[in-house]
């Protein structure tokens, strides 16, 4: 990594108690280290200009509170600018290693990804001090984002360690991306919209006595909603804008199959019922094929988007092109 220009962002909220052991804990081959006073209440940013002496952070404080995404992308355009070849974004709270920071770059060194993300669900035995609400909104978030995003084989969306190649990030339209809690889930779908590879890192997280400003209870509902319109804008953009295939056939089909299927058999269960009669066994297979067939082509369109996941590096042809 010795020629490669690593730039942290550190976005802060809240955070003044932890964010110079948070810096301190950095290692020397990370170039410059952003940190994001998103208005924090608690004046971080003053702060770390005051008492830290490490020559290579830059504090950017924000006039009014942006969200965590906001907060992220204005250090993305800060370490864009000043040269970064590969940003790690960690949070200020000191629940992420940054002795794990080789392991998220280095993927990305290697050429195998354009993107990675740290997975605190690997390790099963790492999940005992999860708080539980969040373990089960986690789990439901990463397999809807399965869907919404493309990226079938990655698990735990909402997690904020990440790295990312400039050339990729410099694709993305950032003023297109959420800026609040949902920032991570909507990376990754803006990921997919330019074909980026996305890779999962096997990590744990610490939780001590920080108060996490994300409440699993408030946002699940906004999430799902999110991650639903995120669906269907791929599915259009993937299947039909930029390109069609059998897929493109296989989900409309699937989808009115199963429709035409559940409504005349419930229609029909519910005259059986008011009539006091058996349906025929033509009445049963006429609502229980287009069921059989409908699942069927959900599941080829399935199949076919877990296949059509993005494996060519985008930050290599990138080069190619310079």
């Amino acid at each position: 990594m010795d020629n490669i220009n690593i730039a942290v962002v550190i976005p802060c909220y809240k955070v003044r108690g932890k964010i110079l052991e948070v810096v301190g804990s950095i290692e020397s081959y990370v170039s410059r280290i952003y940190v994001v006073d998103d208005s924090c209440p608690e004046g971080t940013g003053q702060y770390v200009s005051k008492e830290c002496s490490d020559s290579r952070v830059v504090v950017i404080t924000n006039a009014v509170n942006k969200g965590v995404g906001g907060a992220v992308i204005e250090g993305y355009r800060a370490a864009a600018s000043g040269g970064a070849d590969i940003i790690v974004k960690i949070d200020g709270d000191g629940q992420m290693d940054a002795k794990l920071i080789p392991s998220l770059v280095g993927p990305i060194v290697e050429g195998r990804a354009d993107y990675t993300k740290g997975n605190r669900f690997y390790d099963i035995e790492t999940l005992h001090g999860m708080p539980k609400i969040r373990l089960f909104g986690n789990a439901i978030l990463s397999f809807v984002s399965k869907f919404s995003s493309g990226y079938w084989q990655i698990f735990d969306p909402t997690n904020g360690f990440t790295a990312i190649h400039c050339g990729v990030l410099m694709l993305l339209p950032f003023s297109k991306i959420s800026n609040r809690y949902f920032f991570e889930s909507d990376m990754l779908f803006r990921l997919n919209t330019v074909r980026a590879v996305v890779v999962d890192v096997p990590m744990s997280a610490k939780y001590g006595d920080e108060v996490s400003g994300l409440c699993v209870r408030k946002i699940l509902l906004e999430f799902i909603a999110k991650h639903c319109s995120n669906f269907v804008k791929r599915i259009f953009y993937n299947y039909y804008l930029r390109d069609m295939s059998v897929a493109s056939f296989e989900l409309p089909l699937g989808v009115l199959l199963c429709v035409w299927g559940f409504i005349f058999g419930v229609g029909e269960w519910i005259s059986s019922v008011e009539l006091n009669i058996f349906a025929s066994a033509g009445t049963v297979m006429l609502a229980a094929l287009p069921l059989i067939f409908g699942v069927q082509f959900l599941l080829a369109f399935i199949n076919y988007d877990i296949n059509a996941v993005p494996t060519q590096v985008l930050h290599k042809i990138i080069d190619l092109r310079h």
